[in-house]
């Protein structure tokens, strides 16, 4: 049976070849694919099980989605998506991922000049004929060429940013993990180590049933393309997507060693498989064993073959050959954060913002639920066009909040603002006005093509604000599409250090933003994190699982992270910076 987690992918492909086929990102029917596939996504009930009318009623759903999922249930396919597969290939659908080329850029790219991907795009710029479509220019073409290096796409090795890759692997581990005799699925290689993209996508399944029938299942998905091998126990295919995705099937007993083989990194690998050779050992996907008698050390769990070594176990985040193996043997690893460890969200908006999609209740409401012993209600600055609230409404939102404070006595809520921060360093409002709120977030919005000075400046600058605690999404990246901006890192750093503003770490798996790089370059600092989800709705409090993950991968040890402490201490420290 069809599961949800394969459901949402689909509609998630669905929403964005939509949005190729109609030039826009903000049609009706994309809107409408897009909140259907995150209500499939948090829906416990399978849809699969359910009739076409009783999905039709659902909220997040309509008719004609309903209608898809029906035909999907039943064919195995949705003949729109077919068709839009066919028209919009995924080189092409990578050309979306260029900032200046949206839909309706790629679209008219692709009717004056032929262009079909990245490839095709190089060539018209070298040969100046972009500047020929209606529309772009000489400026584009120089903005486009240069979009292109930053972000590293268009090379011989296709990588995929790891929103996209996770929300293919979650659709595949959940339809492999239905398969009678499974006990687990999960996505291992470069995003178990939870890279920003990713060259393919690596599934290890554990079973003790048939293994046949788990690959039968994987080359059978909607999401395949094309089957590039098969095999009894492991097979590949290429995704509609255009991700190449590795299944190998193991049995329960050889769940560490395939986990520890099949994680990486490479270099990882080398420096482990050499500890078993000095021991005598041999270390591969299957186990670690004696090489003289074949006799099996350890192989169920990732912490016995660790263990066996002489290690610690090592996070996967950290396995990179970049120290963390002589830690693990001196038991010095750092003291990394857990999900259970967040006593707050500090950086949360609600409809009030032109881009939230629920009410400040419903948000209160699910960080409740969380446990959470602090939450700040950060909606957009009166600055940003279209999204901002003026200080009517944030007054009236300060009302609001003081009514709530009463339904919600075991948690303190702080009314904040996520401030822009201009091309001078200077943020929304006045000090008077700033002075009433409890809680500051300060993100760049635009002008994200300044030169180095001086988006420097403009960051240390918006730190040293005393109605500033943190920094949102640091660089404004999205990851594979936009680059970030270009800031002299250890500049920031000190910055953030001297001024006591905490950097964020964004949980939106599509910016990860500080960037994992410059979380390890602040390793020895002073300098405070926060991991904030920037939630849009109540769905998005749950990105906190990634943000963990990545302040694990930026060795970002627990008590740097501002939300892990208890709120005296917190809020002691946030009102520090605000005086």
């Amino acid at each position: 049976m069809i599961t949800n987690g394969e459901i949402a992918s689909l509609l998630g492909e669905l929403a964005a070849l939509t949005a190729l086929a109609e030039g826009s990102n903000q049609s009706f029917r994309v809107r409408a694919y897009e909140r259907a596939a995150r209500t499939a996504e948090a829906m416990a009930e399978p849809l699969a099980a359910m009739a076409e009318r009783d999905i039709a009623a659902i909220r997040g759903f309509g008719k004609g989605t309903a209608r898809m999922i029906a035909e999907l249930v039943e064919t195995g396919s949705i003949t729109r998506l077919e068709r839009l597969r066919e028209a919009f290939p995924p080189e092409f659908v990578e050309l979306t991922r260029i900032p200046g080329v949206g839909p309706k850029t790629a679209l008219a790219l692709r009717e004056h000049l032929r262009i079909e991907g990245v490839a095709d795009l190089q060539e018209a710029l070298a040969r100046g004929a972009v500047r020929e479509v209606p529309g772009l220019g000489v400026k584009s073409e120089e903005n486009l060429s240069r979009a292109i290096s930053r972000l590293g796409i268009g090379g011989k090795e296709r990588r995929t940013p790891i929103a996209d890759a996770v929300r293919v692997a979650r659709g595949i581990t959940a339809a492999l993990g239905s398969v009678e005799g499974v006990t687990r699925a999960e996505a291992m290689g470069s995003l178990r180590r939870f890279r920003e993209s990713v060259g393919d996508i690596d599934v290890l399944v554990v079973s003790d049933g048939d293994p046949g029938a788990v690959v039968d299942r994987f080359v059978s998905l909607p999401v395949v393309r094309e089957v590039v091998a098969y095999g009894a126990r492991t097979s590949a295919i290429l995704s509609s997507a255009g991700i190449q995705v590795d299944v190998r099937v193991v049995r329960p007993d050889q769940l560490g060693a395939a986990s520890v083989y099949f994680t990486g990194s490479k270099a990882h690998n080398v420096a482990l498989r050499q500890r078993a050779l000095d021991r005598g050992w041999s270390l591969n996907e299957y186990a670690l064993t004696e090489q003289a008698t074949g006799r099996v050390i350890a192989s169920a769990s990732e912490e016995d073959v660790y263990r066996a070594l002489g290690l610690a176990w090592i996070p996967p985040e950290l396995r990179e050959d970049t120290g963390e193996l002589e830690l693990a043997e001196r038991g010095a690893l750092p003291d990394l954060a857990a999900e259970e460890d967040l006593r707050g969200d500090l950086h949360v908006h609600t409809d009030m913002s032109g881009d939230g999609r629920e009410p400040l209740e419903a948000m209160l409401a699910g960080a409740a639920a969380r446990r959470y012993e602090y939450v700040a209600i950060t909606d957009h600055g009166e600055d940003l066009v279209i999204n901002g609230v003026s200080r009517d409404e944030l007054a009236a939102q300060r009302a609001a909040i003081d009514r709530l404070r009463a339904v919600h006595a075991g948690m303190t809520v702080l009314q904040g603002c996520e401030l822009n921060i201009a091309p001078d360093g200077s943020i929304d409002y006045d000090a008077q006005f700033l002075s009433g709120l409890d809680w500051g977030v300060a993100s760049v919005h635009s002008h994200f093509d300044l030169d180095r000075r001086r988006q420097t400046d403009r960051i240390a600058t918006a730190m040293h604000d005393p109605a500033v605690n943190v920094i949102g999404h640091l660089t404004g990246r999205r990851i594979g599409r936009r680059p970030g901006i270009d800031l002299d890192v250890d500049a920031v750093l000190a910055a953030a250090e001297e001024s006591g503003c905490a950097i964020e770490i964004n949980c939106h798996l599509d910016r990860l933003d500080a960037p994992a790089s410059l979380l390890r370059r602040a390793r020895g600092s002073g300098v405070v994190f926060l991991i904030s989800t920037d939630a849009h709705d109540t769905r998005e409090l749950g990105n906190m699982c990634w943000g963990i993950r990545a302040a694990r991968r930026g060795w970002v040890e627990r008590d740097r992270i501002a939300n892990t402490w208890p709120a005296e201490r917190f809020l002691a420290w946030a009102a520090a910076k605000r005086s």
